[in-house]
């Protein structure tokens, strides 16, 4: 039997590899110091499971509409509204999802067409380092994915002038993610600002086409000097951006998979039906007693989310004061999302107190398992320079990153 080509050439998640290896690990008994996975230790706020657990008793378990009910999907409306500045949205204009991921599936499914024999596949534009999964699936959407390279010292963030020069006429395209995972950094209100203007400038002459997915998972998990700010509030192309966000990250709910989409306007409205009549042939609504709880967290449970984000801030300073302690690692400041991205390279073919010599990311994160038993995410399939770095999360406790970040500096320190 032969399997198709998509599923031949799709590349596995090294997050969710890496994070596996690591519960094997456990489950033999092993102390892992987990800095793989991208989930919140805290648990999800009480009122959010009595919410559900309401719902249930009160048999709220059949078929709910596609795209969500109606009362769940204005709620996100106006959250959008409200806290996004994003105008023009509606109940209709949203669209739930099993999870964020999900979301960004769909839009990039109704949005890119495998091209006929002999003409040219359109363009996703993507600043890399970035999330290991949009690159796949765009490519699994018939698209050409254009890298546009950063790096540590200007926070891993990309210029207008580069985002110019990105632009083609094929350019279908942008995808956005500050704060962004796996970076640790985000962008301010002016930078986004002045690539909205590259972004509105482009349509009215190369690329008429080109919109703007902006991954906003982490908007709430900031702590650096500029707040977030979503490009779907910028006037000149408030009708050819969305918005992707859930309830994952924010308010500790990763295994509820709570995913959802929204774009302003006529055209908005178009892209969420369509996104609809996607899911109507894959997933149809998510677990239907969950809307209750939706409503619940993003109305109700504003002092958890403080409280959860004051933590991350914490830790982000103290890990990124650990990863300081290690010469020659050179790593951003984190200012959003709950990770550090330090450059490891000067590290490359160095003999490890195991007898390792590390030549990639991929190589040094494996020796740090084996060894030091920490588990990192090696920065390859994020592309770019994600090659010389890992990555590590501080989602878990100051006693867990103080012990890893220990198990760290004496993993490097014995590097010759």
């Amino acid at each position: 039997m032969q399997l198709s080509r998509r599923v031949l050439s799709l590349k596995t998640s090294s997050t969710l590899a890496v994070t596996n290896r690591a519960k094997a690990l456990v489950r033999q008994g092993i102390d892992v110091i987990p800095f793989a996975a991208g989930e919140p230790d805290f648990d999800t706020p009480a009122v959010v499971k009595e919410a559900a657990i309401g719902a249930l008793r009160a048999g709220q378990t059949k078929y709910m509409p596609t795209a969500g009910d109606p009362e769940t999907r204005q709620v996100i409306a106006e959250k959008l509204d409200r806290e996004n500045a994003i105008s023009g949205v509606t109940a209709e204009h949203v669209v739930i999802t099993t999870g964020g991921k999900h979301a960004i599936y769909l839009v990039l499914q109704a949005l890119l067409d495998r091209p006929p024999a002999g003409e040219a596949a359109p363009e996703v534009l993507l600043p890399v380092p970035a999330w290991v999964s949009y690159d796949p699936i765009a490519r699994m959407c018939g698209a050409n994915v254009v890298e546009i390279p950063t790096e540590a010292r200007s926070g891993f963030k990309m210029t207008p002038e580069q985002l110019r020069g990105a632009i083609t006429a094929r350019a279908r395209v942008l995808v956005m993610n500050s704060p962004s995972n796996p970076c640790g950094t985000m962008y301010s209100p002016r930078e986004l600002k002045a690539l909205g203007a590259v972004v509105a400038d482009a349509a009215r002459t190369v690329a008429p086409d080109l919109v703007v997915v902006t991954d906003e998972i982490y908007e709430k998990i900031v702590y650096g000097e500029a707040p977030h700010f979503s490009m779907g509030a910028i006037p000149e192309i408030a009708e050819r951006t969305v918005t992707i966000n859930g309830l994952s990250k924010a308010f500790a709910m990763t295994g509820w998979r709570v995913g959802y989409l929204a774009g302003s306007g006529a055209w908005g409205l178009e892209l969420a039906r369509a996104a609809e009549k996607l899911q109507g042939q894959m997933t149809t609504n998510i677990t239907s007693f969950v809307y209750p709880a939706i409503r619940v967290a993003l109305t109700r449970c504003g002092d958890d989310v403080e409280r959860m984000r004051l933590a991350f801030k914490r830790r982000a300073e103290l890990i990124y004061g650990e990863v300081s302690k290690i010469p020659e690692l050179v790593c951003p400041r984190p200012t959003g999302a709950f990770y550090v991205f330090p450059d490891v390279s000067a590290y490359f073919g160095r003999t490890t107190a195991g007898g390792r010599a590390a030549r990639s990311a991929q190589e040094m994160a494996e020796a740090i398992l084996e060894e030091a038993r920490v588990a990192v995410v090696p920065g390859e399939d994020f592309g770019g320079c994600g090659r010389d770095h890992i990555r590590l999360s501080f989602a878990c406790a100051d006693e867990k990153i103080i012990e890893g970040m220990g198990r760290l500096r004496s993993f490097f320190g014995t590097c010759r």
